[in-house]
């Protein structure tokens, strides 16, 4: 989408970056001439991703294990990152947990898991980078990945739509705040976008044959990693300088449908239809 080197020069820490939309984003980090430092607790899997990546694109990429939820492991993330780049220009906070399950069959330290990881784990991130950026008098950007249930709530992921929907306060927030420093934070909502792991466990095949998630979303398909990839790569560029505060939706409509009281109505077959209209006008 964006023209080749528009991310040249600049230092990435996308969290969650070894695997699914994580490590989509970042590819296309890579091939626009950015340097990515990925991490997650599993150094195995993150070293093989950066393997594959920097084989894919050329890039250089820093695989390091880092548990989001203990705030000096992120220092230390940080302190790796500066010694092999020099410099951080861009945080994306990514990683995430979740699963679905009626809420009063959850434990506390269910819940625990789920908004530690979301919640404490992009606030301590944007905390250590943020610090380091207003110390050094660098300017700095803060994609944070949220969800669109953070503004409307969801049933059966309580924890996962509080955590969220706390991120999605942080990202309103901190544009506020820190532009001051020169800190642009903004965040992005993605609908569905299958991954090979995650949607599996929210979505067994069961559930999804009778579900049918795709039914929900008006484009009438799941989203592709790369357009995933093309707005956190916009919004992470210097071609978003002006865009501060802001949650994109990218999610073919989906929230929207839900959220219309009469748009199931499209199931109604045509001849459904005619034999309403007829009635209406003999009432009229």
């Amino acid at each position: 989408m964006l023209k080749e080197g528009a991310l040249k020069g600049k230092t990435i820490v996308v969290t969650g970056g070894g695997t699914g939309l994580g490590r989509s984003m970042t590819k296309y980090f890579l091939e626009l001439g950015a340097n990515a430092v990925i991490c997650s607790r599993k150094q195995e899997v993150l070293e093989k991703a950066a393997e594959e990546l920097m084989q894919e694109t050329g890039g250089q990429v820093l695989a390091v294990a880092c548990d989001v939820r203990k705030y000096n492991e992120i220092e230390a993330m940080l302190q790796a990152t500066l010694d092999k780049f020099g410099r951080v220009d861009v945080l994306v906070n990514n990683a995430a947990g979740n699963f679905v399950s009626p809420t009063e069959r959850l434990s506390h330290k269910a819940f625990d898991v789920i908004t530690d990881i979301v919640l404490k784990g992009s606030y301590n991130c944007t905390l250590a980078l943020g610090k380091h950026w207003i110390e050094q008098k660098q300017e700095g950007t803060i994609l944070n990945i949220v969800t669109t249930y953070a503004w409307t709530g969801s049933g059966y992921v309580v924890p996962s739509a509080c955590a969220k929907a706390g991120v999605l306060a942080m990202t309103r927030s901190l544009a506020s705040e820190w532009a001051k420093y020169g800190i642009r934070s903004n965040a992005i909502a993605p609908g569905p976008f299958p991954t090979e792991g995650a949607w599996t466990r929210l979505f067994p095949k069961q559930l999804a044959d009778k579900l049918d998630p795709v039914k929900r979303i008006p484009v009438g398909r799941f989203g592709e990693h790369q357009e995933l990839a093309n707005l956190a790569a916009y919004l992470v560029s210097d071609y978003a300088a002006f865009v501060n505060g802001e949650v994109v939706t990218i999610d073919g409509g989906e929230w929207l449908y839900g959220a219309g009281e009469f748009n199931a109505f499209d199931q109604i077959p045509q001849e459904m239809w005619d034999a309403m209209e007829k009635q209406m006008r003999g009432k009229g």
